[in-house]
């Protein structure tokens, strides 16, 4: 399965692709669960910081395995190291066997970006030239938590979004194949007010002006209309973190009050269940069905 085809197809059918980030591997196993029951493909990420505790290695080596033995028909895990910095956790993650990487430098200036991410781009290409990379374009915050405000710095106002343009021009120099602009969203979830609203109508022109497919992070705390309007306005893949961090926790919190139970496979069960509840509600958006 070509992850590349897949979204451009995705795109022409007015879907998304979900792209869900894991913690720990009862995350993955949730994810796997909806993605067997519904023959879904979707997208495995594993942030600097998620990686560095589970090991890219174990990782790429589980994705591989419940491929191998559990994708019967139209489900398949891609993996993605989502948001990297550097060119050497680049190199490390593409000779792990990772799909997809992301080189971020949104939160540098515009020639500044495309400077990093060129060189990035050709890092890549040359270990893997199969591996896609992707780029961002304006700054959304940094972490996948609980917010008490919007991330300071974060490009959410119309006058601060990157225009066409500017997409235009980052796609042609950098050589990515896949572009995650700002559109309104924000990495994170407010904790006591819906996320900012999307900007629809930039999504559009972003879409019209660039030849690859785009990427919409920041998926938690958004609405189903706002959803539904971002693939419509050409949104192929969507990437969801805080909301499942959120059920994990309170799930696990709920399950550890039985006092005398001490057996993981006991306790957990009910835990990876709340996450699959937030998947499966998601991928009913993004796949539309």
């Amino acid at each position: 399965m070509n992850l590349l085809k897949l979204l451009k197809k995705y795109e022409e059918e007015g879907k998304a692709l979900g792209h869900f980030n894991i913690a720990n591997f009862d995350m993955l196993k949730a994810i796997s669960n909806v993605a067997e029951r519904y023959e879904l493909p979707m997208v495995i990420g594993t942030s600097e910081g998620e990686w560095g505790y589970l090991g890219c290695d174990h990782v790429a080596d589980m994705i591989e395995s419940y491929n191998n033995k559990y994708s019967k028909g139209g489900e398949h895990l891609f993996l993605n190291g989502d948001h990297t910095h550097t060119v050497d956790k680049l190199k490390e993650l593409v000779k792990s066997g990772y799909d997809m990487v992301i080189f971020d430098a949104a939160d540098s200036g515009f020639e500044e970006n495309i400077k990093k991410t060129k060189k990035a781009v050709e890092v890549v290409k040359k270990i893997n030239p199969e591996v896609l990379v992707e780029g961002e374009l304006g700054y959304i915050g940094s972490s996948s938590k609980l917010l008490d405000e919007v991330p300071k710095d974060a490009s959410i106002n119309l006058e601060d979004l990157p225009t066409a343009e500017e997409a235009e021009e980052f796609v042609k120099r950098t050589g990515v194949d896949l572009l995650a602009p700002a559109v309104g969203n924000i990495h994170g979830m407010m904790k006591n007010a819906s996320n900012p609203s999307l900007n629809i109508e930039r999504i559009k022109e972003v879409s019209e002006a660039v030849n690859v497919p785009l990427v919409l992070h920041g998926g938690s705390g958004l609405s189903d209309d706002d959803f539904k309007e971002a693939i419509r306005a050409g949104i192929s893949m969507i990437h969801v973190s805080t909301e499942i961090r959120n059920a994990w926790r309170k799930s696990l919190e709920e399950a550890l009050k039985e006092p005398d139970e001490i057996a993981p496979y006991k306790v957990v069960p009910p835990v990876i269940s709340a996450i699959e509840e937030v998947i499966e509600k998601k991928c009913k958006l993004f796949y539309n069905f």
